[in-house]
């Protein structure tokens, strides 16, 4: 028996070394060719063979690998995102490196896989590989660009199963990850790396802090609501999902304050579009498309950021002297709000502000462009008992009604009636609202001093215009006066004459 084991062992332990030796030989073979192949044959003729004999390789294995790439496009593809999210809550015991972090205001660490990291998944008892792959490559400008992707290995045989299952239930439970943990973001859509250019948004508006005309706050969250329940209906009727709002008004009266009141009821992302930051109509829609879903684009004071159409047309040495340095026209905004670009991206809201709605191109302002026109008003006496609400949780005091009446008899914003609120002291209630009556009565009183200036000055202005000669004193003359003057001497010293 002995002899017989010993001979096994020794015929074994032949075999393992005769494998090494192949094995050894086969790779050594594979280096020298690859070397050869290196230096004889140029790169393309190198791929295309060696990516022959690994399609060969893979047409007969029985996994299937989908790429996911960042960017779809121009567009951020929101199955990475999604995928990127979702990945974050299946680190394992078994994953090397990580990415951590801690964004302001938001309730946990924000962890994701880094580079060139596995992770495994299980999905109605199939199991998937995700590798997160990252990529630099050079550009011409001498910046190197990252270009991510996210690599997802199965079975060949539940390529349906990930296509109608695994990857929807991906996007749903990522939404709602986002939703429960994520602070909103205030991005910079001036620049095409919008992940490079955001803050956290911590803006404390909201509607029930927003010191709004009640039918107006009514009608906005309503219309808010309407319009992101209606994804189906756009798509029925032809439209892009969109929607567009138009705030107007003097400044001071909470039109910032209303879009980061809309930001936070609907939970979406603002991009912040400042239009003298860029150069060109290419430039504007590459930024424009790059946005993601379920986000609020804002464009203030619209009317000094971009000249209407007539008025360039009014010099042409002035509008090409603009041209040469920024490029961006309107027709390249109106392009993207309702345009053919309008239907990149889906759940978007455009808002523009303005505090001069005369002075806007009627291009803005014609039907379809935008869907809602907002007058953000002077102080109302409603106004202005929902400050007192909030600043002093007053309902009734003896003072509100001179207060109302003061505030319908001037122009004042709810931004001023606030400041005059806030400098409250010791909760003394009583001299707040005093002060604030006194202020109501001075501002009335340089309102009703630069009225009467404005109408001195316009008599004046009429009179020069009528070139009237100055008397012995270096006064105007008023000429009708003056006719009247020689009238009636001319027909007294008719009378004269006669008698």
């Amino acid at each position: 028996m002995a002899f017989f084991s010993s001979s096994s062992g020794e015929t074994k332990l032949t075999a393992a070394k005769a494998f090494f030796s192949t094995a050894t030989s086969v790779v050594a073979t594979a280096m020298l060719v690859r070397s050869v192949a290196r230096d004889l044959f140029p790169r393309r003729v190198r791929d295309y063979f060696f990516g022959a004999i690994r399609g060969i390789f893979h047409r007969f294995s029985p996994q299937l690998t989908m790429v996911i790439h960042e960017l779809d496009g121009l567009i951020s593809n929101e199955i990475y995102d999604a995928a990127h999210t979702y990945l974050g809550k299946k680190i394992s015991s078994s994953t090397r490196r990580l990415r951590v972090g801690k964004p302001d205001a938001e309730k946990g660490f924000a962890i994701t896989v880094e580079r060139d990291e596995v992770l495994m998944d299980t999905f109605n008892g199939v199991k998937f590989k995700w590798a997160f792959v990252c990529k630099e490559v050079e550009s011409q400008s001498f910046h190197r660009s990252e270009f991510r992707s996210l690599e997802l290995s199965f079975p060949k045989k539940h390529k349906e199963l990930v296509s109608t299952s695994y990857l929807p239930s991906i996007l749903q439970e990522a939404k709602l990850m986002k939703q429960e943990v994520r602070a909103l973001r205030i991005f910079m859509a001036g620049n095409v790396r919008r992940n490079l250019n955001y803050a956290k948004l911590d803006h404390p508006a909201t509607f029930e802090t927003l010191a709004l005309d009640p039918d107006t706050k009514k009608f906005v969250m309503e219309d808010l609501d309407r319009f992101v329940r209606r994804k189906e209906y756009y798509r029925k009727v032809g439209k892009a999902w969109k929607r567009g709002y138009l705030l107007y008004g003097p400044p001071g009266t909470g039109k910032s304050s209303l879009i980061a009141a809309m930001a936070n009821y609907l939970h979406f992302d603002i991009y912040d579009l400042e239009l003298t930051e860029v150069a060109f109509n290419s430039e504007l829609r590459r930024s424009l498309i790059a946005m993601a879903n379920r986000s609020i684009l804002v464009v203030e004071d619209i009317d000094c950021t971009i000249e209407s159409q007539d008025r360039e047309a009014e010099s042409n040495w002035a509008s090409e002297s603009r041209s040469s340095r920024r490029q961006v026209t309107l027709s390249g905004l109106l392009n993207f709000i309702d345009g053919l670009w309008s239907s990149c991206g889906d759940e978007r809201i455009i808002v523009f502000t303005t505090n001069h709605k005369e002075k806007l191109d009627p291009a803005l302002l014609r039907p379809g462009r935008m869907d809602v026109h907002i007058h953000m008003s002077y102080c109302t006496p409603s106004v202005f008992r929902q400050l007192a609400f909030i600043y002093l949780e007053l309902e009734q005091h003896p003072l509100f009604p001179q207060i109302e009446e003061a505030i319908l008899a001037t122009h004042v914003t709810p931004a001023e009636v606030a400041e005059q609120l806030l400098k409250m002291k010791d909760d003394d209630h009583n001299s707040t609202l005093q002060d604030l009556l006194h202020f109501l009565a001075q501002k009335k009183k340089m309102e009703d001093e630069e009225l009467e200036a404005k109408k001195r000055m316009a008599e004046l202005l009429s009179r020069c215009e009528r070139k009237q000669p100055a008397d012995d004193h270096g006064e105007l003359v008023d000429k009708d006066q003056e006719e009247s003057d020689m009238s009636g001497s001319s027909a007294n010293s008719l009378t004269e004459l006669s008698q």
